[in-house]
């Protein structure tokens, strides 16, 4: 008896959806072609769909997606980081600051609030009497384009 050829199965390629372990290079640029962000080509992103570990543009963008697939994306600030609110733009007293910090514009500082929460803001004005700061993140107001490239989606099952 001969015996019968083994047919091999090509694996399924499934579109990556809600709950899965998806794995991306990608490469961000803003509007003018600049740079902000980008995958290490030895470090992918790797997050669970539906988690909230990224933006949610970004998360939504990659749904649907199979390996090998590439997609260029547009994210609207409402769907990344939001707008720029200027309620969390505040000028305060330099009497405030400690004497040996010489803020200049651009520069980044830690405040600690009243209730010992901690965040980054930005100085964007400095005067001799007063600082301006900028508590908005640094991509707010602004919309995104992400080159995603789809290394891998890992099927997870649905416990409900």
């Amino acid at each position: 008896m001969k015996p019968t050829p083994r047919r091999e199965r090509k694996a399924e390629m499934l579109p990556a959806a809600k709950g899965d372990i998806v794995t991306v290079q990608y490469t961000g640029t803003l509007s003018n072609g600049e740079i902000f962000d980008e995958s290490p080509e030895d470090r992918p992103l790797q997050f669970v769909i539906g988690k909230k570990e990224v933006i949610p543009g970004f998360e939504e963008a990659v749904i649907g997606m199979v390996t090998g697939e590439k997609r260029t994306v547009t994210i609207p600030a409402v769907q990344a980081y939001g707008e720029k609110l200027p309620q969390r733009i505040e000028e305060i007293d330099r009497a405030r600051l400690p004497e040996a910090i010489a803020p200049r514009v651009g520069d980044r500082l830690e405040i600690v609030g009243h209730d010992n929460s901690r965040r980054i803001v930005e100085v964007v004005a400095v005067s001799d009497q007063t600082l301006t700061l900028d508590g908005n993140h640094p991509l707010a107001g602004r919309d995104l384009t992400f080159d995603i490239a789809m290394v891998e989606v890992v099927k997870q099952p649905k416990l409900f």
